[in-house]
């Protein structure tokens, strides 16, 4: 089986030659990075890339409206239209490690739809955050959960696993939301499809290369996101098992 990795990119060409390389020791692993434009070259160093590792890395490199949810949004267009089994979610940053990725994978094909590398599901398994982001982290989910019904322990994390014919049952032309509000609406669309989500845990380092894209536009953004999912449809049905 399969599986192709979705990397968005923006201004990482320190980190992306290092997590292509990492992810490139995992058997049947194919990655598409989802270049945004990046001023700093990303997108060339993504293609080198691809001559070294030849049929396996692949470049998007995009034009129009930029933003990780349009990024996702196209990519997982393209990656539904592919014959691989599983279709991933990875930052660039670093802060995702690629040898949780196998276990992911490995859950979604013992029978889950969605896969989430999760934070909490062994206490808190985060590195160099200050308490503040840990708090902040910890209350953002609380407070999705409390609004939206969903039973996840790790609802805005970033780095997942999805079978490619669950994703094919998303209606990604109904997801309005951008920035890591993306990560909410895309779960919360999963859950109203009746898809099986399932965790499996991480610990995520924060990145080491480069400028973090948290802004408090996207944290007003996450915090609204959950209640306009709700006016559209509702609390969140039971996962089911």
């Amino acid at each position: 089986m399969k599986t192709l990795v979705l990397i968005p990119t923006y201004n990482e060409k320190e980190n992306i030659p290092v997590l292509v390389a990492d992810l490139m020791t995992i058997p049947d692993v194919h990655v598409m990075v989802l270049d945004d434009q990046s001023p700093d070259g990303t997108g060339a160093v993504a293609e080198e890339m691809g001559r070294r590792f030849p049929g396996r890395v692949q470049v998007l490199h995009r034009t129009g409206q930029r933003g990780l949810g349009v990024s996702y949004l196209e990519g997982f267009r393209r990656a539904i239209a592919t014959d691989y089994d599983f279709i991933c979610q990875m930052d660039a940053d670093l802060s995702h490690d690629p040898k949780y990725l196998p276990a992911m994978i490995a859950t979604a094909a013992a029978g889950a739809d969605l896969v989430i590398g999760s934070r909490y599901m062994n206490g808190i398994s985060v590195v160099n955050w200050p308490l503040r982001r840990i708090i902040l982290s910890q209350f953002a989910n609380f407070y999705i959960r409390t609004i939206s019904g969903l039973q996840l322990r790790d609802i805005t994390t970033g780095y997942r696993c999805w079978r490619r014919q669950a994703l094919a049952k998303i209606p990604l032309e109904r997801i309005v939301s951008d920035g890591y509000a993306f990560l909410l609406d895309v779960t919360f669309m999963a859950a109203h499809a009746g898809l099986r989500i399932e965790e499996s845990p991480i610990i995520f380092i924060e990145r080491r290369q480069g400028a973090s894209k948290l802004s408090g536009g996207v944290l007003f953004e996450s915090l609204i996101t959950p209640w306009k999912l709700m006016l559209r449809h509702g609390r969140a049905p039971r996962n089911p098992k």
